[in-house]
């Protein structure tokens, strides 16, 4: 029985390999699937219209009104005002004496607040994180984000009422026998007044995202490190600290990027004409000038020296940490 025999095109009959068709996602135009993705999620893109506008209206919108700060401005008269004076209020407030006054004091206070404010929430996570009683982790966590609800006139007069001239800190100096001393009234205590609000204010609620960081980290890492011998100061040197440093990063570079725009309201709500030459800085000093003593030029090109200052601070920030550990915000 002779078996079958299959025949084999040569290799040069063969019919050429067809090419395979692009994905349909790669030949569907881009504005097609941006029309699809919209009509699919119009409720959750609905969303992002309040903030949008938000954020147009209160930011963006409002950064037109610096040219003020090139133009003579009077009440009344166009909103983009009047004449085009150059660098006149420029060079006021870099020949004022006080300015140079309230900005020294604004380079104390915000990097006092960035010195204290910035590990303390770091320290305080690290801690929580090792006590091992639910409930009593639960406690500390509410005393400590509870500040943080409080508006900042309330926390300010709960701060001065402790530090008055009769008020309780005072009563418990004079039960170890030293003199009232009048906090609010000395300028030497300011700073110390107002970091120590600050920490009492914005330390827990700050933990939640070092805690939240936390809870990422491989548990590998930690049974790893133990294996090798290390105790639990080393696991969170090498482990812990490690692990949380990207949000470490991203919130450091946040708070540089604001280190000159030191609370506006709070240090108005504490300082007083005594306390200005350690009190007062560049927001309140902007507040006086242009809206008590209506000189809204003048105020405007301050204002725009000190955004300018905080643009540089953040970029250098972020360029820096990019280079130096690989995380940045942009």
């Amino acid at each position: 029985m002779s078996t079958p025999t299959r025949f084999t095109p040569s290799p040069g009959t063969q019919d050429p390999p067809r090419p395979k068709s692009a994905p349909a996602s790669a030949s569907r135009p881009a504005h097609r699937s941006w029309r699809r993705a919209l009509r699919r999620d119009w409720q959750l893109y609905s969303l992002v219209v309040l903030p949008l506008l938000f954020f147009l209206v209160f930011r963006y919108l409002p950064m037109l009104g610096n040219v003020i700060a090139f133009r003579r401005f009077e009440p009344g008269g166009s909103i983009f005002g009047e004449e085009w004076v150059g660098l006149r209020y420029v060079e006021m407030f870099l020949t004022d004496p006080t300015f140079w006054q309230v900005f020294r004091n604004t380079l104390w206070l915000g990097g006092l607040t960035l010195v204290f404010c910035f590990p303390i929430p770091i320290i305080l996570a690290l801690l929580l994180n090792e006590v091992r009683r639910r409930s009593l982790k639960r406690f500390v966590q509410s005393v400590s984000y509870l500040p943080h609800f409080l508006s900042i006139v309330i926390v300010a007069g709960i701060t001065m009422q402790m530090l008055a001239t009769d008020g309780p800190v005072n009563h418990i100096l004079g039960w170890f026998g030293h003199d009232p001393i009048r906090f609010i009234q000395e300028p030497e205590w300011f700073r110390t007044i107002y970091v120590g609000s600050e920490i009492w204010q914005t330390a827990g609620w700050g933990t939640i995202l070092y805690l939240a960081a936390l809870t990422t980290i491989d548990e590998d890492l930690y049974e790893a490190a133990r294996i090798d011998g290390a105790n639990r100061w080393q696991q969170i040197w090498h482990v812990t600290l490690p692990g949380i440093r990207p949000t470490m990063i991203t919130l450091l570079i946040l708070n540089i990027g604001t280190f000159m725009a030191v609370g506006f309201e709070k240090v108005l709500l504490l300082y007083n004409p005594l306390t200005y030459p350690t009190a007062d800085v560049i927001s309140t000093y902007v507040y006086r000038a242009g809206v008590e003593s209506n000189s809204f030029s003048y105020a405007a090109a301050i204002g725009l020296f000190e955004a300018i200052i905080g643009l540089v601070l953040i970029t250098s920030a972020n360029t820096l940490s990019r280079r130096t550990v690989g995380t940045s915000l942009w």
